[in-house]
């Protein structure tokens, strides 16, 4: 792992009962990259990031971040040192508007005590404008739209102004064009520089956006590195589609080989 990295995952393990969902997981994320991070469905993605946002405490192994070890900080404390994410299941404050619930972040993140409740409200319109929503801010959050409520999302993840900002499937029952909607957004997102980390089950979507690609399988990672060289290895394709795919695909090249 690279020495300069500021945030660091370091034979990560994570125990619940007797179950391994995740072991001697290490990687290294430099400053203003997108990592992407797949693997099948129970292969240990969501429990990595419960880990690294503070949700879940490891039962081996540390995350270290600007040199700090967050393995054992309080959730908010974590947030409040840079680190933020987002959900899988969207549940926005649906009795307040769209404006307030980004608001909330802003009076409570990482620059919380510096601002003024004018000051946060001010952000949460700006931030809004960045996620194209600025339109709907005066509406309850409960009339938001699927893909509106994804932007919202990733509003009050922003407003708790992260350095990291771990994103949890904001892509998932998203149509074509809102997926390439969300990626733009992302993308604007890190030119702001915000470093993501990205989970996400749509190869497309995360070959197009990540400049790095860990891998995961049976809470285990198996490879790592540039996203066209990691799609490439026959040990990924193998936890994606089995072994008898990947042995199809080798006797059907030594047959076309001359």
């Amino acid at each position: 792992m690279s020495a300069d990295a500021y945030l660091r995952v370091e034979d990560v393990g994570m125990r619940f009962g007797g179950l391994a969902a995740l072991d001697g997981v290490s990687f290294a994320v430099e400053h203003g990259a997108v990592v992407g991070l797949i693997g099948p469905n129970g292969s240990g993605k969501t429990t990595l990031m419960n880990v690294i946002s503070g949700v879940y405490k490891p039962t081996g192994g540390c995350v270290t971040f600007g040199g700090q070890r967050i393995a054992d900080v309080p959730t908010h404390r974590v947030c409040q040192l840079g680190i933020a994410r987002t959900f899988q299941v969207v549940k926005p404050f649906a009795n307040l508007s769209v404006r307030e619930n980004v608001a909330v972040g802003a009076m409570y993140g990482r620059e919380g005590a510096t601002r003024s409740t004018h000051r946060a409200f001010e952000h949460a319109q700006e931030l809004l404008e960045v996620v194209g929503l600025a339109r709907v801010a005066d509406r309850p959050a409960s009339d938001l739209t699927i893909p509106d409520r994804k932007r919202l999302e990733v509003a009050k993840a922003l407003a708790l102004d992260p350095e990291v900002l771990l994103l949890d499937e904001v892509m998932a029952g998203l149509n074509a064009v809102e997926v390439d909607e969300a990626l733009a957004l992302l993308r604007a997102v890190n030119e702001r520089g915000v470093t993501l980390i990205v989970v996400e089950h749509l190869m497309k979507a995360i070959v197009s956006i990540s400049t790095t690609i860990v891998v995961l399988a049976e809470g285990k990672k198996i490879a790592e590195g540039a996203p066209a060289d990691v799609l490439a290895s026959p040990r990924v394709i193998e936890a994606y589609l089995g072994s008898r795919y990947v042995k199809r695909q080798a006797a059907k090249n030594a047959e076309a080989a001359p």
